[in-house]
């Protein structure tokens, strides 16, 4: 595979920015502590001549980042097509950590209010802070890079590009594949409340459902701890614009090269491949499908019941399937978003390990947008609980809207009652 054949993803796909096939190029030019000046990087459309010809055949942006030239130092306009890359992370992206920012924090501060904190709620407060976290901490490098047009600059000091692949990529691939296993979580908590409810009373508690949490939480730094220590950067001599320039160089660690780097990213994409995309994306579609098909059930003894004047146990049905529906509506909206980056990684491995079966310029234009959707996405859930709970909303109001009373009825909460139970969409009926 050509060293152009190389698909970089945003760290939100968390793939590694070194194609399987192309180790042993990249590699060779990877490892020299210094290199020649006939091997040095430039930037865009500052080749100098007075550095021979070599220099001047690179004119346009697709020759110079095509070339072996532009992996020889972190090199950020050539890593996505810039086009693109520029006005959705550099314009777009930092309204939507905004957005985002404030509605995961109320989503937060809403849902650990006392009468809010069911099994089910916290496990949607996990997943708003992950969603967050994985977008602030790469913001203070999309904003340098692209909302202030730094891409093109050579990246230094060495300790300035590390930080840039742990916020970039490690650290918010970590928190979003937590939040893809906590709505996995999430959906099959659902199932058991309304496919198995003996059992809920059981595996469905709120220690349990911390306990969960936590391991979550760590199998997702496990998962990405070698990412830390996978690479090194290090102090390296270029020329650009016509001067010698301090920049960083990319090494990949001498445990990896042991193990080869083919065994270590083989390994590491066929576990994320596996664990992070295919299960839980064809898991989430089965259990999505079974909720719906209960759910239809549920909507039809209700029915009964209301014809049976049994209001009471009509009204807990009506409020379980809510809370069902609204759960598969926020499923729903991650699977869209989720499946098509699934489907480029598993091309993406395919093409490496077996045949070439990509265009790396179109996918990398489509796993950019992809990824971009997934932003979008983030700040969705808050609409889906304002829209679809009216114990969110109340709460929402009586925290954030000066005069908001919420309605009693009979002397209670119209919100809650210690005796039947949570009656509106956000919590489970009694359990």
């Amino acid at each position: 595979m050509d060293t152009e054949d190389r698909i970089d993803f945003y760290p939100l796909a968390n793939t590694s920015r070194v194609n399987f096939k192309s180790q042993s190029l990249d590699g060779a030019i990877l490892t020299n502590d210094v290199l020649d000046y006939s091997r040095a990087n430039f930037s865009l459309n500052e080749n100098q001549s007075d550095y021979g010809p070599f220099y001047s055949n690179f004119t346009r942006y697709d020759d110079y980042c095509s070339s072996n030239l532009s992996h020889t130092y972190l090199n950020v306009t050539c890593e996505f097509p810039i086009n693109y890359a520029e006005p959705m992370y550099g314009y777009i992206a930092p309204f939507l950590l905004a957005t985002t920012t404030v509605a995961n924090t109320l989503i937060v501060v809403v849902l650990s209010r006392r009468h809010m904190r069911t099994p089910t709620n916290i496990v949607l407060m996990a997943m708003a802070l992950c969603d967050m976290l994985t977008m602030l901490f790469p913001a203070p490098w999309l904003f340098y890079m692209y909302t202030f047009g730094n891409h093109y600059k050579p990246l230094t000091p060495p300790p300035a590009c590390t930080a840039w692949n742990y916020m970039n990529e490690v650290i918010p691939a970590m928190f979003h594949t937590a939040s893809i296993w906590l709505t996995l979580a999430l959906a099959v908590q659902r199932y058991i409340y309304v496919c198995h409810a003996p059992v809920a009373r059981t595996w469905c508690t709120m220690p349990r459902v911390i306990k969960c949490l936590i391991y979550i939480g760590l199998a997702a730094f496990l998962h990405q701890l070698p990412r830390f220590f996978d690479r090194r950067y290090v102090p390296h001599v270029t020329v650009w614009r016509g001067q010698l320039k301090d920049v960083c160089q990319m090494e990949m660690a001498p445990w990896v090269k042991t193990i080869s780097l083919d065994a270590y990213f083989i390994a590491y994409f066929a576990f994320r491949v596996l664990f992070v995309h295919l299960i839980p994306c064809t898991s989430l579609v089965v259990l999505n499908v079974l909720l719906f098909r209960a759910m239809k059930k549920a909507q039809i003894n209700r029915q009964k019941l209301f014809k049976d004047n049994r209001k009471s146990e009509c009204k807990r049905l009506r409020d379980s399937n809510c809370t069902t529906l609204m759960l598969i509506v926020v499923v729903t909206v991650f699977l869209l978003v989720e499946i098509p980056v699934a489907v480029v990684t598993i091309l993406h491995i395919i093409s490496s390990t077996i045949v070439e079966i990509l265009d790396y310029h179109i996918a990398n234009i489509l796993i950019l947008i992809t990824n971009f959707c997934i932003i979008v996405s983030y700040p969705i859930n808050f609409a889906i609980y304002c829209g679809m709970s009216r114990q969110f909303r109340e709460t929402f109001k009586e925290l954030f809207i000066r005069g908001a009373v919420t309605g009693r009825k009979n002397g209670g909460s119209s919100r809650y009652s210690l005796v039947n139970g949570p009656r509106t969409c956000t919590n489970e009926t009694v359990l």
